[in-house]
């Protein structure tokens, strides 16, 4: 028996113009097939067929559009991308293997030897390694600076400056960076304004409307949502788009067809459980203040957050990561996270659960003491990334790492 071929039928992105983030979340970038089949389907081959050699010799010399090979054309990667460009309002994104890999993949298709990047400080540990170390053996020269300093930025510009490159909210101590005036500041110095917008996801900010040229995700995180699988994403303009896009073709840090199906499932239910993840963090940076053994909590949701008004402005809600400093130091910041018996000690962030860790030994860990310093990761600080679990649950196991502490100071009385 044979069975007639059926043409892909695509669903036209005009039909959803001017609609809101929670419906491009659910509808944005979906690719039926001949079956017409009401889920996303996934595409887990490695190659295409073709009709005829011309056909073939017309898709691999780019005289006709279509799939040639999933290390650059799948149809379920794309859809994945079209539907988180959509939602970032990006005219078009590129998915790779990983977060690192998406920073990786902007940097060496946009960055050349000679080049200058200004980056802030407050950067996931591993990004600080990469140009530091790496992208500095390519020779691209990295400048840190506060994230919320603009004189500091100012002062670092130089001729050769290409890149500005933040996150924000930073990572681990939720500051907010002044996008509009980065992104100016990048303008007039004929640079890129990129910003990994992890923390907050396009259902709290948009950076491309708040002056970047490219946002980037680590998908690994809350567009998954559910810790299964690791990919990154970047989204922009269609022309920068397509040397990012070169360079996976090159280079291979290609996505997956089943982790982009994954992710296609997390960006479904990303608005609710981030409006989720926002209530609960709120609720615990307000209770942790209260608690005797916290010196300080990081959280931009709280009115003693020095960019309190900053993320209020741009930013629909502040996020579910926040940090605090113990009184004490490591021991007591291990203690204290060995103390909880439900929360996950682990450092990925974004998930469903709850996360514990010690940023200056896991996330941070491969920084100097002087960069930990610089970054404000001190030996007393633990970040959560607070879960959508009943937030009463997660107080009271916060509080058996609290009494874990009382224990210990009532035993060496």
């Amino acid at each position: 028996m044979t069975f007639r071929r059926e043409e892909t039928v695509w669903i036209p992105e005009s039909d959803l113009d001017g609609m809101s983030v929670d419906t491009l979340a659910v509808r944005a970038g979906q690719i039926r097939t001949g079956q017409l089949e009401h889920s996303d389907a996934i595409f887990p081959t490695s190659s295409f067929v073709y009709g005829s050699a011309a056909q073939a010799a017309a898709r691999f010399g780019g005289e006709e559009p279509g799939n040639i090979y999933s290390r650059f054309t799948n149809p379920t990667v794309q859809a994945f991308e079209g539907r988180i460009a959509a939602m970032e309002g990006g005219e078009r994104a590129v998915a790779t293997a990983s977060g690192m890999s998406a920073i990786l993949s902007t940097c060496m298709a946009l960055l050349k030897s000679g080049d200058h990047v200004i980056c802030s400080r407050g950067v996931f540990g591993t990004t600080n390694v990469l140009f530091q170390k790496y992208m500095a053996r390519f020779g691209v020269e990295t400048t840190f600076v506060s994230l919320t300093d603009m004189e500091e930025w100012q002062a670092s510009i130089r001729p050769e400056t290409r890149m500005l490159f933040i996150e924000t909210p930073s990572n681990p101590l939720c500051e907010v960076a002044d996008m509009e005036g980065l992104g100016l500041l990048a303008r007039d110095n004929d640079a890129l304004f990129v910003v990994d917008n992890c923390f907050c996801t396009p259902v709290l900010q948009r950076p491309l409307e708040q002056g970047a040229d490219i946002v980037i995700h680590s998908a690994t995180k809350y567009l998954d949502g559910q810790g299964r699988c690791v990919g990154g994403v970047v989204v922009g303009s269609e022309k920068m788009m397509e040397e990012v896009y070169g360079f996976l073709r090159s280079a291979g840090p290609t996505m997956s067809p089943f982790n982009a199906w994954v992710f296609q499932k997390g960006l479904e239910t990303l608005p609710i459980r981030m409006r989720a993840h926002c209530d609960n963090a709120l609720e615990l940076a307000l209770w942790l203040e209260q608690q005797p053994a916290v010196e300080r909590v990081f959280y931009a949701g709280l009115q003693s957050h020095p960019q309190h008004e900053l993320a209020k402005k741009q930013q629909t809600g502040f996020g579910g990561v926040l940090s605090f400093q113990l009184k004490g130091a490591r021991e007591e910041a291990w203690r204290f996270i060995d103390g909880t018996r439900m929360i996950s000690i682990t450092a990925n962030l974004g998930d469903v659960k709850t996360t514990i860790t010690h940023p200056a030994t896991t996330t941070h860990g491969r920084l100097s003491p002087e960069d930990k310093a610089r970054a404000g990761i001190t030996e007393n600080l633990v970040r959560i990334s607070v879960g959508i679990e009943a937030v009463e649950d997660l107080k009271t196991d916060l509080e058996r790492g609290f009494q874990a502490l009382r224990n210990e100071s009532t035993d060496n009385v």
